[in-house]
């Protein structure tokens, strides 16, 4: 029977959504080191999960001389801007940069809450969006912090839960096999009357 075609949208269930990115990522770098057996490629990976945890894969060598490689291939563009911007601003820039966000993100609060005069342009828009992405990670790694706790108590209760389930059942076993010995005991008592023709009067 052929799977059914599967839509590429964010999976809404956490443990669902965990489970596939387990699976999919051991899938991803199985197919990455069958691709540099067969084809003699160099390939490095870098996988960033929900939760920030980093996942490398270095086919050959180490990532690092990978990615100098790299480096030298497109010659440094693209590194040489993040690391421009990177570098510390004057306090006059920084303070302005500071004050335009604080102002894009009163103004996005504003328009959400419906008291908003006049309109976003459209860098306004796309900030607001960058941090309400930002903002959104942020929550939803503390919500799943939060169900993994609660996930790891529940299990925690399920296991005592087990235990005196257990000891109960022990003990009625226990006084089960008592009870049972003490009506045996009963039922074999002998009588006290010998009835004999001997003793007849």
């Amino acid at each position: 029977m052929a799977r059914g075609k599967v839509q590429m949208k964010r999976i809404e269930n956490p443990v669902h959504r965990q489970v596939t990115f387990c699976k999919r990522r051991a899938g991803l770098l199985k197919k990455a080191k069958e691709l540099s057996v067969l084809c003699d490629a160099e390939i490095g990976l870098f996988i960033f999960s929900a939760h920030g945890k980093l996942y490398e894969l270095a086919t050959k060598g180490s990532m690092q001389g990978l990615i100098e490689r790299y480096l030298k291939s497109t010659k440094g563009v693209g590194v040489a801007e993040v690391a421009k911007d990177t570098q510390a601003l004057d306090p006059k820039e920084e303070i302005n940069m500071l004050k335009n966000e604080i102002d894009v993100l009163q103004k996005g609060l504003s328009y959400m809450y419906g008291g908003g005069a006049g309109t976003m342009t459209l860098d306004e828009l796309h900030s607001l969006e960058k941090y309400l992405e930002i903002w959104m990670y942020h929550i939803r790694s503390a919500k799943m912090d939060i169900m993994f706790q609660e996930i790891q108590l529940l299990k925690n209760k399920e296991g005592i839960l087990e235990a005196a389930n257990k000891y109960l059942q022990d003990k009625i076993d226990e006084q089960y096999t008592v009870t049972n010995m003490t009506q045996n005991l009963t039922d074999f008592q002998c009588p006290l009357t010998v009835q004999n023709e001997i003793f007849q009067f």
